[in-house]
């Protein structure tokens, strides 16, 4: 026998077979083979690529051989789980700071930082990288490669138990370790079988994550999300807090431990993803309440209602809102606190010194045009007072130019029992001038009581006939106009006009009266319950008629909506006034008859003119 014979024999390790069967036989056969046999190297572990692999798993099992031993069936794979389905992210409603801010923005919406975030787009599946510090779990797919003394490529899925099995090794707890350490994973395992090999690892299909989200959102719950999903994709895959969710203070819990206290604004401002952590199964997202909020309007590169943290100032505001624009008066800002309603108003902060300012809830700041010269007047918004018979009452800040009805709407609108007919707007402007115009009556009123009285007193009793006008002037000192501007409704109107607000203005709307007043010179004075198809004369009757003493033909009537209808100068029974239809809210007022003197000659009805000088039915009542 040759040796060139006996060297393929001993490489493949039969040599010592061939001894026992006959070395007759096994030497014979090896040299009948050809000899390229003989040259061909075998190698340690042969390579399997895929479509081997599938042929042999295809290949049908020979029958079992009577009395052999079952071959033992491995368990089958884990199957990955299934995406989870898109999940429908929730229009939010704007909450009443963000509305109250549009407003005063002239219409244009102004949202809360970080809830207009784009919502994530469906896309088809791309190829992700998975960073070193994610960890595995179940279901996840990882891909081994091993070169060198052996050569290896499996493709291998985390079972339940944690597990990966690598062949001829055995299984490998990986569950919970980064993809950082699954290498040196690995090798410790491989080392206890093999030598001089090279080996990488990566994960090539990560599972879903399966989370827990509370506190303020939409919709709280189990939530399966898709692999490598971040806190801040997480919270825009949801659709976002709710109104009242915080995007500042977002807790991630792990095993009941808090993890990390996220800022989305901190990613907003700078793209610091320091503390956006990828999330693990069974991690729960706390979203805290939302904390006090400001506006940032005007000439700002992003107008924006903000979520402000204990201790920020004006100047963390400016920079969260993108700082001024390149038209906007960088000496300047105006500031409005909603907390000192109809007192001070808007304040004009001096930049950059009070950008140390402490900011409050509810403040409102706006930018000013450099270009602006009429000063900072035009920048204010309309602080109105709403009360009454609306939905919701308060103090509102509109923007410049709003109207009355707009202010109605914000209100959330008329009740089922308004009467807008009697809707009573105050305002300041209207009072100082109503102010004016009293006093300048009064003056009047109290130069012909001089002169009167430097008269000689009448022979007829001796009885001064100035005193009653003098104690009539006293009692009028005491009253202020209201500063009411009448509306021009209708009676059924359904709607305010559209007239400009201005600041400080205040707005009642009225209940639906059901009754009729009938005081001064009367019988029987009081409130008569309505009854359509009345008139005036009927309520007049109703209070016994006048006294003695009325002035009749003076009487006039307050309308709800603070208009005065005056007679034409007759008695009501035959003049236009008594056949007027009766309003529900009418006040009718009966001067008496003054004292006949040169006082009176000059001004018929006082009465009557200091109450379009605004005083007010109260007043009337109070001076007749």
């Amino acid at each position: 026998m040759s040796k060139e014979c006996l060297r393929p024999l001993r490489r493949v390790g039969v040599w010592p077979s061939a001894q026992r069967v006959g070395r007759s036989v096994w030497l014979t056969a090896v040299c009948m083979l050809p000899p390229a046999w003989a040259q061909t190297e075998v190698p340690a572990i042969t390579r399997l690529v895929p479509a081997e692999a599938i042929a042999r798993q295809q290949a049908p099992e020979p029958p079992p051989q009577p009395g052999a031993t079952p071959r033992a069936q491995l368990p089958p794979p884990v199957p990955a789980p299934a995406p989870p389905p898109p999940v429908p992210v929730p229009e939010r409603e704007p909450s009443a700071f963000e509305q109250l801010a549009t407003v005063a923005n002239g219409g244009r919406p102004v949202l809360r930082l970080g809830t207009d975030a784009r919502p994530p787009t469906p896309l088809p599946a791309l190829p992700q990288r998975v960073p070193a510090d994610y960890v595995l779990q179940t279901g996840d797919e990882v891909a081994v490669t091993v070169w060198g003394s052996l050569d290896g490529q499996w493709a291998l899925r985390v079972d339940r138990a944690g597990r990966i099995t690598l062949p001829r090794v055995g299984p490998v707890a990986v569950a919970g370790r980064s993809l950082h350490d699954l290498p040196g994973l690995l090798r410790q395992r491989l080392d206890t079988v093999f030598k001089d090999y090279q080996l990488t690892a990566a994960v090539t299909d990560p599972s879903p994550v399966p989370v827990r989200i509370t506190g303020f959102v939409d919709r709280p719950g189990e939530l399966v999300l898709p692999p490598l999903t971040t806190i801040s994709a997480a919270l825009s895959r949801i659709g976002g807090q709710a109104g009242a969710g915080s995007l500042r203070r977002v807790r991630l819990l792990r095993d009941d431990r808090p993890v990390v206290d996220f800022d989305m604004y901190q990613l907003l401002q700078t793209g610091s993803r320091r503390d956006d952590r990828m999330l693990q199964p069974g991690d729960v997202l706390h979203v805290e309440a939302a904390g006090a909020q400001v506006a940032v309007l005007g000439n700002v590169n992003r107008a924006a209602v903000l979520e402000i943290l204990p201790g920020e100032t004006v100047g963390d505001a400016l920079r969260l809102a993108g700082g001024l624009s390149p038209v906007a008066d960088r000496g300047a800002l105006m500031l409005e606190r909603m907390g000192q309603r109809h007192g001070q108003g808007p304040v004009l902060l001096q930049l950059p010194r009070d950008l140390g300012l402490a900011l409050e809830d509810g403040d409102l700041l706006r930018a000013g045009a450099s270009a602006l010269v009429d000063g900072p007047t035009q920048l204010r918004n309309r602080r109105v007072r709403i009360s009454g018979e609306v939905n919701r009452p308060g103090d509102y800040l509109l923007a410049p130019g709003a109207h009355l009805d707009e202010a109605l709407a914000l209100a959330g609108g008329p009740t089922a029992s308004a009467l807008l007919f009697g809707t009573a707007l105050r305002r300041e402007s209207v009072r100082r001038l109503q102010e004016q115009n009293y006093q300048r009556a009064l003056r009047e009123l109290e130069t012909s009581l001089l002169e009167e009285g430097a008269r000689p007193a009448s022979a007829a009793g001796g009885s001064d006939p100035a005193q009653p006008a003098r104690d009539l002037l006293a009692r009028l000192r005491e009253r202020q106009p209201e500063g009411r501007l009448v509306l021009e409704l209708a009676p059924d109107a359904s709607a305010l006009p559209p007239v400009p607000l201005e600041d400080g203005d205040q707005i009642h709307v009225p209940p639906r009266s059901q009754g009729v007043g009938v005081f001064g010179s009367v019988y029987n004075p009081g409130s008569f319950l309505h009854v359509p198809g009345r008139n005036l004369q009927d309520y007049l009757s109703r209070a016994g008629g006048p006294r003695e003493r009325a002035d009749a033909d003076a009487a006039f009537v307050v309308r709800a909506n603070g208009d005065v209808v005056a007679g034409d100068g007759r008695w009501m029974r035959s003049g236009r006034l008594g056949g007027l239809p009766a309003l529900p809210g009418d006040t009718v007022f009966v001067p008496e008859q003054p004292a006949a003197s040169r006082l009176v000659q000059n001004a018929k009805d006082w009465t009557q003119v200091l109450y379009q000088l605004g005083l007010g039915v109260a007043a009337l009542l109070a001076v007749r």
